[in-house]
């Protein structure tokens, strides 16, 4: 698969078999990965793997939490801005109606948008799953080398014949991540990621892109 392939096909994917991952397939996508860009090669972040008897008492836990309809844990950072202006605002609400139009859900109908949302605390069934973080003291150059690292190991995974899911939804249950991770104090969770075979009877839409000429100017002086 070459890059250009990869980058087409990757995508959030919500439905994942329960076929096992390949231990060395990760071994290789995570020892490449390594080669991601970071300013003065400080590398940043730090990722926990999991797979087997812990992330399915991980799976419970959250689910335990979901179920008891138990609150978030308070947020170490805002996934978004107060108020998104235009025109984020409006690619996000189109991501959300094509998301839950695609489900059969109306919206509407909170209930089910609920239920949709608590599948992340499954991982979508995903039978591997990867928890980033970073250190506490690092600043926004060092979260955007974080953001470079995810998309090289999700790049990666396509070219194992694998889908991902990143999921920053994992930071408000970050208590009960760290109950099975364990990790210092000093890291924050940025997001969990879903890892897996795509389960090819879920309805998946791709999501559109907005045109080039909205997110890139050049300046050639032609």
């Amino acid at each position: 698969m070459d890059v250009y392939e990869a980058v087409r096909s990757r995508r959030a994917v919500r439905g994942f078999t329960d076929r096992q991952v390949p231990r060395e397939a990760l071994v290789r996508v995570l020892s490449a990965a390594a080669w991601a860009p970071s300013g003065s090669n400080v590398q940043p972040w730090r990722a926990y793997v999991v797979t087997g008897g812990p992330l399915a008492e991980l799976k419970r836990r959250a689910g335990e939490r979901v179920a008891a309809a138990d609150r978030w844990d308070e947020r170490e950072y805002e996934m978004y801005p107060p108020v998104l202006k235009s025109p984020y605002h409006e690619r996000r609400s189109a991501f959300g109606a094509e998301r839950y139009s695609a489900l059969g859900i109306a919206r509407e109908d909170w209930e089910a948008r609920q239920r949709a949302a608590a599948a992340n605390w499954d991982c979508f069934g995903a039978p591997a799953a990867l928890f980033c973080y970073i250190d506490r003291d690092m600043g926004r150059p060092q979260w955007s080398d974080v953001g470079m690292y995810l998309q090289t190991v999700m790049l990666l995974l396509r070219a194992e014949g694998l889908h991902s899911c990143p999921q920053m939804a994992w930071s408000v249950y970050r208590k009960t991540v760290a109950q099975i991770l364990s990790p210092p104090d000093d890291l924050i969770l940025f997001c969990g990621m879903s890892i897996g075979f795509e389960d090819a009877t879920v309805s998946q839409p791709r999501t559109g892109r907005a045109p080039l000429d909205e997110t890139v100017t050049f300046v050639d002086g032609c």
